[in-house]
């Protein structure tokens, strides 16, 4: 179980050190010399996000980026002194112009543009309506992503169920559903499934491989989830009628919708597909055109989405900042206080995390499908599961081709991993905090970090299980 646990910590730095938008910095920090103890600020913010919200919510709503900030300085004072303030200066620099930069600028675009589509009206939050919300959601995370999904219904589902006593398990399931599995059938649903396609993945191989293992998943959790929602809505007083009338439903924000959500998705795809062999370095930091292009257009995306939309339909979307606030300050002491572990697991077979390639291979030499499937997915669950697939995408072999041939079940295991699992914690995959903080700020009591595990550690895991049984053996 030690062994399992360092490898998982192990595989955990890995996955912020293969970055899908720039080359190396200039300068390294040496890992070889380092120990497992410089892994603690990571735990500490991980802890700090799962306990604080819990234990201590008044100060954890007020000061969560003052915590942030404490551990990121944590990490970075120990490393300055060891390694040098200018060597440490170049990392932070790499983090935040290569990877955290471009990482937020989507989730910026994609959640400034859907709160400017107002889906107006009113439905009322029966179980079957629940479920057909649900089912609708997990439809179109694969072709608007995951955050843009769940940016655009989430709202309208609390609204149906505002009359309704228990919601709690609404939007968790929507967590799994719309904000996770839903967005793996394109490499437009999930950032890790456009990595593989940047890699030379075909754009529909995905679709073919993980279409009956999605298909199962929708399908077993709507189930679960419509017994769940009708035993509740039986409750005492939970089926009065609603008071808000139901209303015909209509879209306001078609500019959002038609021009600007299309603009972001063909933005993000020409980057991949155009490579003028352009680069500008700046500050050790290597930047391609490409990616620097996409990065301005999603800027000037945003600003257009907010002048060209009117403030009242964003008012009556009920849009705020403060979601997508509490997800910069959050991901950016993620992103820095996995620094030393980077180090620790860049030194490879010499620093102090080196049984990785071991967990996911078999007595026989041969991937271990169900073991890629686990630790792409444990990962996933505490880590942003796009670099996360990065690793196990390259720990297998890194060939496009024999991914999608004789090894195209580990090339599915890895991607249904990075992709599914990221709905174990709030912390696996960017939509999953935004929707947590959206139905908490309409008055939903949501569980803490832990709470929530218990949650899909009860639902989730039995269905990972089966999968692996059924898909990655």
């Amino acid at each position: 179980m030690r062994n399992w646990l360092r490898g998982c910590l192990c595989a955990a730095a890995c996955t912020f050190a293969s970055s899908a938008y720039a080359v190396e910095a200039a300068v390294q920090i040496d890992g070889r010399s380092l120990s497992i103890l410089w892994v603690l600020p990571f735990l500490g913010m991980l802890l700090s996000i799962a306990i604080l919200p819990l234990a201590a919510p008044d100060v954890w709503h007020h000061h969560y980026g003052k915590i942030a900030a404490l551990w990121s300085l944590a990490a970075l004072g120990p490393l300055a002194a060891v390694f040098g303030a200018s060597a440490i200066l170049h990392q932070v620099w790499h983090i935040a112009i290569a990877e955290y930069l471009p990482f937020i600028l989507l989730l910026l675009a994609l959640y400034t543009v859907t709160g400017g589509i107002h889906i107006k009206g009113n439905l009322h939050g029966s179980p079957a309506v629940n479920t057909g919300l649900l089912a609708t959601g997990s439809v179109l995370a694969s072709v608007m992503g995951t955050t843009g999904a769940s940016m655009l219904l989430i709202r309208p589902l609390l609204r149906a169920n505002d009359a309704r006593v228990h919601k709690t398990h609404v939007v968790i399931f929507f967590i799994f559903l719309v904000a996770n599995i839903g967005g793996s059938l394109t490499p437009l649903g999930d950032p890790p499934l456009f990595l593989g396609f940047l890699k030379g993945v075909d754009f529909f191989w995905v679709t073919r491989a993980l279409f009956w293992p999605m298909v199962l998943a929708t399908t077993t959790l709507l189930l679960v989830f419509f017994v769940i929602d009708t035993w509740y809505y039986h409750q005492a007083g939970e089926a009065r009628p609603d008071p808000t009338p139901d209303k015909p439903i209509h879209i306001e924000g078609w500019l959002n919708l038609l021009v600007l959500l299309p603009a972001i998705l063909l933005v993000v795809l020409a980057s991949g597909f155009w490579t003028p062999g352009v680069e500008y370095r700046i500050y050790g930091t290597t930047l391609e055109l490409q990616n620097v292009a996409r990065d301005v257009a999603l800027v000037a995306i945003v600003l257009l989405s907010w002048i060209l939309t009117p403030q009242s339909l964003r008012r009556a979307h009920h849009f705020e900042w403060g979601p997508m606030l509490e997800v910069a300050k959050l991901f950016a002491g993620i992103f820095i206080t996995i620094l030393p572990a980077i180090a620790i697991l860049r030194a490879g077979k010499d620093g102090a995390m080196a049984p990785l390639l071991s967990m996911v291979t078999a007595v026989d030499g041969q991937p271990s499908n169900a073991a890629y499937f686990w630790a792409t997915g444990v990962l996933s669950s505490f880590l942003d599961n796009a670099p996360t697939y990065l690793v196990f995408f390259n720990l297998a072999g890194g060939d496009p081709q024999a991914l999608m041939g004789p090894l195209a079940t580990t090339l599915a295991a890895i991607s249904a991993g990075a992709v599914f699992m990221g709905a174990n914690t709030y912390i696996g995959n960017a939509p999953n905090f935004m929707v947590k903080s959206v139905a908490q700020s309409r008055g939903v009591k949501m569980p803490g970090f832990g709470g929530y595990m218990v949650w899909s550690s009860l639902i989730l895991l039995p269905l990972f299980a089966l999968l692996t049984i059924v898909f990655f053996r």
